[in-house]
């Protein structure tokens, strides 16, 4: 239960990067702020450099202005992509299920709640410190 926060933010953030999706180039434009940051979080351990977005951004518009859009995928990219978007989700579902035994009995109830509201709060506190 203390990893599971993580495990499921890792799982979440892991398919929308997957297609790039917290970037300008896989977002096609600015992507929204929550995907910046949920990405910076498991690619780097810190918040996202704001200057380093806005750097991406202008670069991604600038291809665009030069005709240097989006390229089509390759078939098996794809395919792997999609497969590791399963991937992703299946690990999420599994964490899911695992919260909801362990928050099913009575006995392992609290201790549960308080793996997991540690497990949350860990990365919060160490994220502010980095600030």
């Amino acid at each position: 239960m203390f990893f599971a926060p993580m495990l499921l933010l890792f799982a979440v953030s892991g398919a929308f990067q997957t297609f790039r999706l917290n970037e300008p180039k896989g977002w096609g434009g600015r992507p929204p702020q929550v995907l910046v940051w949920i990405g910076a979080i498991h690619r780097d351990q810190t918040p996202p450099d704001p200057v380093e977005v806005e750097q991406q951004a202008a670069k991604y518009a600038a291809s665009l202005r030069a005709g240097g859009g989006p390229k089509a995928s390759h078939t098996a990219v794809l395919i792997m992509k999609l497969f590791v978007v399963l991937v992703s989700l299946g690990m999420a579902v599994s964490i899911v299920l695992g919260m909801i035994i362990a928050f099913a009995s009575r006995v392992t109830r609290r201790p549960a709640a308080m793996a997991f509201a540690a497990g949350a709060a860990l990365p919060f506190v160490l994220i502010l410190a980095q600030t």
